[in-house]
C-alpha cells in the first residue's frame, strides 16, 4: 500500500506518477492519510508491546528474573532511541531529502542511490562491532547498569541475547530513514508489531524452558522481523529512477554520504536522552526486587499517549527537512508551529486520563497471575507521577526534530538535553532514599520538563547569524499551549473523582476516561485552545448525518 499525495486547491488534475509520489506537492489530506495509517499501526504496535508487558508479568512477575531481563532490556531501549526513533533518523531523512530534491532535479546519476552506497555498507560494519563488543563485555556491562542486582549471571546471559538488535536495530532504522523520506509509511509503521509478535510468540514457546531468557531471544528475533519488514518496499524504491528536466541546482552537498558531524550531534542527544533510563535504573538496583519492574510497567504505560500524539511529527519530519532543503523557511515554521499545537493537545489529554485512571489501568491490565494487588498500587502511584512529564517528552520530542531538520549540525540540543539528565541525577539521588520509585519518576519529569524549557528558549529566531532550528514564535506558542494544560489539570480532578466511586476496575475506568474527554474538550473550548471549535463542530455536523442516516 504506498499513499499518493491528492493535488491542492489551484492544482491541476493531472495526478503525479503513483510510483513516485515523492516528487509531489504535499497536501494536508495526504498529511492526514498518512497519519491515520501511521497512527493505527503504531497503535496495533503499542498494543501488542501491552501484550508483551502482560505476559511478561503473567508468566514471570515483577521479582528477581523480570528485574534481570528488564536490565537487558536496556540494550533495546537505547538502541531503538539511537538507530529507529530519534538518533539515526534525524541524520538520515535530511540526507535522503536532499538526495531526493537533487533527483527531482535531474542531477545527473541518482542521488539516491549513491548515498545507499556510500553509507549503508560502513554502517552496517559500525553496527556489527559495536553489537560484539556488547556480547563480549555483558557482564561489565551489567555490573555498570545494576550493581546492586541479585542474580547478575541471568542478566549477562539476556543482554548476550538482547545485544543482537545493535545490528538489526541499526538496518532496520536506515531502512525506515530512507522510506519515510520517500513518503512510505506503511512498512516502517509496522515494524514493532512484527517486533512485538516475534517477542511474545517466543516467551510463550520457549518460557517453560528458557524461563525468562525467552524473552530476551524474542527481542532477538523480533529485531529480523523489522528488517524483513521493510526490506521488499525499500528494494522496490531503489529500483525505480525517476527522471527530470534539468533545473537551477540546490546547493552543494554530497550526495553520497551523510554529514558525520551531524550524525555525532544527533546520536550523542539520543544516547543522552535515553541515559534517564539507565539513571533510573541504577538507582533502582539499590532498592527492594520490584522497584526496576515497577517503573518499566509505569513508564510503558504512561508513554503511551506521547508515543501516540508523536505519530504527526513522525509523519511531518520529513516534510520540514524537504522543505529547508528547498529553502522554504516559511512552510518548515507553518508545519512545526502545528505540529506542536496538535502533538501537546493529545498529549495534555492522555496525561489527564493516565493521572485521573492509573489505579484502574494497571488493575485491567497486568493484575493477574504473578503480579499482585501490591505490585498494581506501587505501579499505579508511579505512572502517575511519570505521567508529569508527558508534556516535557512530547514538547522535546517534536522540537528537537526540527533543530536537526536542516541537516546541518547542532550542539544545542546536547547541550540542553545535559542540562535536564544532570537535574534527573541530582533530584533522583537526593530523593531515592526517602521516596523510593516515586522519588525517582519525579526525578524523570523534571528533568525532561527542563530539557523542553530549554529547547522552547532556543528557537527564538537567528542568533549571530544563524539559525539553531526552525524558527518558531515563542511566545505565541507558550499562549497557546496554557490552555489546554488548563483544560487537562480540571479534566484530570474531575476524571480522578469519577473513576474512584466504588463501581470496580473497568466501570471505574469508563466513568474516569469519559469525564476525563468531556471536561477536557468542554474545558478547552471554553478557553479558546486551538482548534477545539473546529473539532467540536465536526463532530456535531457528524452525529447529525450518523442519527440522519440512522432515524429516518
Amino acid at each position: 500500500m504506498t499513499l499518493t499525495p491528492a493535488p491542492g486547491p489551484g492544482t491541476t488534475t493531472r495526478q503525479p506518477p503513483p510510483t513516485e509520489p515523492e516528487h509531489a506537492p504535499v497536501t494536508g489530506r495526504f498529511l492526514a492519510r498518512a497519519a491515520l495509517l501511521t497512527a493505527s499501526l503504531s497503535a496495533a504496535g503499542a498494543v501488542l508491546g501491552l501484550v508483551r508487558d502482560q505476559s511478561l508479568a503473567q508468566l514471570f512477575g515483577a521479582g528477581r528474573d523480570t528485574d534481570a531481563f528488564l536490565v537487558a532490556w536496556t540494550v533495546p531501549e537505547f538502541a531503538a532511541t539511537l538507530l529507529i526513533e530519534d538518533g539515526l533518523a534525524f541524520a538520515l531523512i535530511p540526507a535522503f531529502s536532499m538526495a531526493l530534491a537533487r533527483r527531482a532535479q535531474g542531477a545527473p546519476g541518482d542521488p539516491v542511490r549513491a548515498l545507499v552506497r556510500g553509507t549503508l555498507p560502513r554502517l552496517t560494519l559500525a553496527f556489527t562491532v559495536v553489537g560484539a563488543v556488547l556480547v563480549l563485555g555483558a557482564p561489565q556491562l551489567v555490573q555498570v547498569l545494576a550493581p546492586g542486582l541479585p542474580d547478575p549471571a541471568l542478566a549477562v546471559d539476556c543482554t548476550r541475547l538482547t545485544a543482537t538488535c545493535v545490528l538489526t536495530f541499526g538496518l532496520a532504522g536506515y531502512f525506515s530513514a530512507a522510506l519515510r523520506a520517500h513518503r512510505r509509511f506503511l512498512a516502517p509503521a509496522a515494524i514493532y508489531v512484527a517486533y512485538n509478535a516475534g517477542i511474545v510468540t517466543a516467551m510463550f514457546a520457549l518460557g517453560g524452558v528458557w524461563g525468562v531468557r525467552s524473552a530476551a531471544f524474542g527481542v532477538a528475533a523480533g529485531g529480523v522481523l523489522m528488517i524483513l519488514t521493510q526490506l521488499p518496499f525499500l528494494v522496490g524504491r531503489l529500483r525505480n529512477r525517476h527522471t527530470a528536466e534539468p533545473t537551477p541546482e540546490l546547493p552543494s552537498a554530497k550526495p553520497h554520504s551523510v554529514n558525520l558531524p551531524l550524525m555525532a550531534t544527533v546520536l550523542l542527544f539520543a544516547l543522552c536522552r535515553q541515559s534517564q533510563v539507565l539513571i533510573e535504573r541504577f538507582l533502582a538496583s539499590s532498592l527492594p526486587s520490584g522497584a526496576i519492574s515497577h517503573l518499566n510497567y509505569a513508564q510503558k504505560i504512561a508513554q503511551i499517549p506521547m508515543t501516540m500524539s508523536m505519530m504527526l511529527c513522525t509523519i511531518t519530519f520529513p516534510v520540514v527537512a524537504r522543505a529547508l532543503a528547498e529553502g522554504d523557511t516559511e512552510r518548515a515554521r507553518v508545519r512545526v508551529e502545528r505540529d506542536l499545537a496538535v502533538a501537546s493537545g493529545l498529549v495534555l489529554l492522555g496525561t489527564a486520563a493516565v493521572v485521573a485512571c492509573a489505579p484502574q489501568i494497571v488493575h485491567l491490565l497486568f493484575q493477574r497471575g504473578a503480579f499482585t494487588p501490591q505490585d498494581t498500587a506501587a505501579t499505579a502511584s508511579v505512572m502517575r507521577v511519570y505521567a508529569l512529564g508527558l508534556l516535557g517528552q512530547t514538547l522535546t520530542g517534536v522540537l528537537v526534530r526540527s533543530y536537526f531538520s536542516a541537516g546541518r549540525p547542532t550542539w544545542y540540543p546536547l547541550g540542553v538535553m545535559s542540562a535536564g539528565v544532570f537535574a534527573t541525577c541530582v533530584i533522583g539521588a537526593a530523593t531515592v532514599g526517602t521516596r523510593g520509585v516515586t522519588g525517582i519518576a519525579a526525578a524523570n519529569a523534571t528533568g525532561i520538563t527542563l530539557t523542553a524549557a530549554l529547547l522552547l528558549s532556543g528557537m527564538r529566531g537567528p542568533r549571530h547569524g544563524r539559525r539553531r532550528g526552525v524558527p518558531i514564535r515563542t511566545r505565541h506558542v507558550l499562549r497557546e499551549l496554557g490552555r489546554p494544560a488548563g483544560a487537562a489539570l480540571g479534566a484530570a480532578l474531575a476524571g480522578a473523582w469519577a473513576a474512584s466511586q466504588p463501581l470496580g476496575a473497568l466501570a471505574g475506568l469508563a466513568a474516569g476516561g469519559l469525564t476525563v474527554i468531556t471536561v477536557f474538550v468542554l474545558l478547552g473550548w471554553a478557553l479558546g485552545a486551538q482548534g477545539f471549535a473546529p473539532a467540536l463542530r465536526s463532530v456535531r455536523t457528524h452525529t447529525r448525518r450518523l442519527a440522519h442516516a440512522v432515524f429516518r
